[in-house]
């Protein structure tokens, strides 16, 4: 089955369409759906085989940087409804997951892009070091030596696999994952951002929640911005606050009035705080 690329596929009908393909080929319980693609596809496939008489087999060869170091890992598979990112989905971890490191040569720059913005989201909230290496390199440079790329695509894989492992079912070690997924989430299908330049913007937004709530040091959060920047990382967009809350407020990490948003004390020290949604809609204004 192959699909048109981008956010617009990521939907419940292009899931059933899959399923349905399915249903038609008489598939048994045995069957292994395999994702070849980016993050878009190796979240339906995953999706698809979690529901698919009730969960089939699913292995996963992700071509992107982004597929590499996040979307192909730790078992979540979501789909869009409407504006909301990952409203809908499920966590069924896959068999296997193939890294072939000669696939990043077919990429386009623009996905190089936007692969290092979950990489920077993984120096922030558990990685120092790492965020060091990556101020001593440019993009350029992981671009064109493949063995330095795989050793920071493995360091990624094992960082968010150790928080995975501990805690499967995202319910307190693995919200730190969505570091700037909260407002990227919000602003990523209203103006059809790909996905690491919306988490780039809200990271930084983050950054100036942090601030205000953990004390987080402005000269930190600086260098964050000048990181995402010599990634070639957008750092702000023009929105309508309004129109971005209505989406925010819908996140899936919100309990009642409060969402859970990923906040930082320190470059590598991520912390999850309940901030209420009104405070948030205060705050929103200044962040865009």
């Amino acid at each position: 089955f192959v699909m048109p690329a981008g956010e617009s596929s990521k939907v419940q009908a292009v899931a059933d369409s899959i399923l349905q393909q399915m249903i038609d080929m008489d598939a048994d319980r045995n069957i292994l759906v395999i994702g070849f693609g980016g993050g878009v596809v190796t979240d339906l496939a995953g999706y698809v085989a979690s529901v698919y008489k009730r969960g089939v087999s699913v292995g996963l060869v992700p071509t992107s940087l982004l597929g590499m170091v996040d979307a192909a890992l730790g078992g979540k598979n979501g789909i869009n409804r409407g504006m909301v990112k990952n409203i809908i989905g499920s966590i069924h971890q896959p068999d296997f997951i193939l890294f072939d490191y000669s696939l990043l040569k077919t990429l386009p720059g623009d996905e190089w892009i936007n692969g290092f913005a979950e990489i920077i989201k993984h120096a922030c909230i558990r990685d120092e070091m790492m965020f060091r290496m990556l101020e001593r390199y440019t993009i350029h440079e992981y671009q064109s030596d493949l063995t330095l790329a795989a050793s920071l695509i493995e360091r990624n894989v094992r960082l968010k696999m150790d928080i995975v492992t501990a805690d499967e079912q995202d319910t307190d070690l693995r919200l730190l994952l969505n570091f700037g997924h909260t407002l990227g989430h919000a602003i990523e299908n209203l103006h059809e951002l790909p996905h690491g330049h919306a988490i780039s913007i809200g990271m930084v937004a983050a950054c100036s929640l942090s601030e205000k709530f953990t004390g987080f040091h402005f000269d930190e959060g600086k260098r964050i911005v000048n990181l995402l920047q010599r990634y070639k990382l957008p750092v702000d967009v023009e929105s309508d606050p309004h129109r971005v809350f209505e989406v925010l407020k819908k996140d899936k990490k919100r309990d009642g009035d409060f969402i859970r948003f990923v906040l930082l004390e320190k470059i590598g020290h991520g912390v999850v705080k309940p901030l209420s949604v009104e405070r948030i809609r205060e705050n929103l204004s200044v962040l865009l």
